[in-house]
């Protein structure tokens, strides 16, 4: 995802960054609309964005806000109006959360130095970024080992999606998104020059960021898979509501999708109400923030300490008013 939106904006000579930065209102529009994408992409995508100082912090939180991360399958599956409901309602409070964030502290999360220091472009000129078959062949006849390693590894990665072997075995939405982007990926690795490929692409985002995603993702989910299997938390909640609340909510601080799905279970099972769901699926955003872990740990957690007072204040409010 990093290496798509770093493709689009040199293909646009910035213009898509510059016009997206420009309309500060819109950003929480757009933030929130990925975000309610259901799956993770959208809010990796976010996050690559504020990385590259597209967006601001306060668009990253509406976007954080309105994510359910994987859960939106399973509830849109289960119980397809509430979880509509469900959507409508993050949007909206995505929307005014972020811009709230920005007015009181946004500017104590600007982002951090760019990958990219002065946001200059590392190719002289346009970027031919949909080059002549000649040229693309004339590329392969003296393919650099940069080119020849990161194919192969896309064409693994491609090849395992299109035939299961990595994740989901039906063609869900999540493989489909999965296999889109990856195919996207290999385009952009057989066909951008040289230049681009190498200094940018290869030095700087996978070299650079990559590497500390994988560690700081990898870490995380270690941690969790372990806690998952030592902690019930179905013996927590019992039959109080208010604890139900609480415990949704500091569930919803953990960056994965899997311990969400407790809530999405029980909420289908009529054993808690709507406003412990909607609670738990503000504070959390499924594994959409985990690579903001190894870009800025303050954002990090300002932005799940947000989360979870607008969280709790909506939650509390809804069963406040019987739901």
């Amino acid at each position: 995802m990093m290496l798509v939106i770093e493709y689009i904006n040199v293909f646009s000579q910035g213009k898509w960054q510059n016009r997206l930065s420009r309309y500060q209102a819109g950003q929480y529009f757009f933030a929130a609309l990925l975000g309610t994408v259901p799956g993770c992409l959208g809010s990796f995508a976010i996050v690559s964005m504020y990385t590259h100082r597209m967006i601001s912090f306060g668009a990253v939180v509406s976007a954080m806000i309105a994510t359910s991360g994987d859960e939106s399958f399973a509830m849109l599956s289960l119980v397809p109006k509430d979880a509509l409901l469900l959507i409508v309602l993050l949007f909206v409070l995505g929307v005014a959360g972020g811009a709230l964030t920005d007015a009181f502290i946004g500017k104590r999360y600007r982002p951090l130095n760019t990958l990219c220091p002065g946001h200059e472009f590392h190719i002289a000129g346009k970027c031919e970024c949909f080059p002549s078959f000649k040229t693309v062949l004339g590329q392969w006849k003296r393919c650099t080992p940069t080119r020849g390693m990161l194919s192969f590894f896309v064409t693994v990665l491609l090849s395992s999606h299109l035939f299961g072997i990595i994740g989901p075995a039906s063609w869900d939405g999540v493989r489909i998104a999965l296999f889109l982007i990856t195919f996207l990926t290999f385009f952009i690795v057989v066909t951008v020059p040289d230049q681009l490929l190498k200094d940018y692409f290869w030095d700087r985002v996978v070299q650079k960021q990559s590497l500390k995603i994988f560690f700081w993702t990898f870490g995380a989910l270690a941690a969790l898979f372990f806690l998952s299997h030592n902690v019930f938390l179905e013996g927590i909640l019992k039959e109080n509501q208010w604890t139900a609340m609480i415990t949704a909510s500091v569930v919803g601080l953990i960056p994965e999708s899997g311990p969400h799905y407790i809530f999405t279970t029980l909420y289908v099972k009529d054993l808690i109400p709507f406003s412990v769901l909607l609670a738990n699926s503000i504070v959390q955003d499924g594994h959409g923030l985990l690579p903001m872990l190894s870009y800025s740990r303050k954002a990090f957690i300002g932005i799940k300490a947000i989360n979870l007072a607008i969280g709790l204040l909506a939650g509390i409010t809804v069963m406040w008013v019987g739901k």
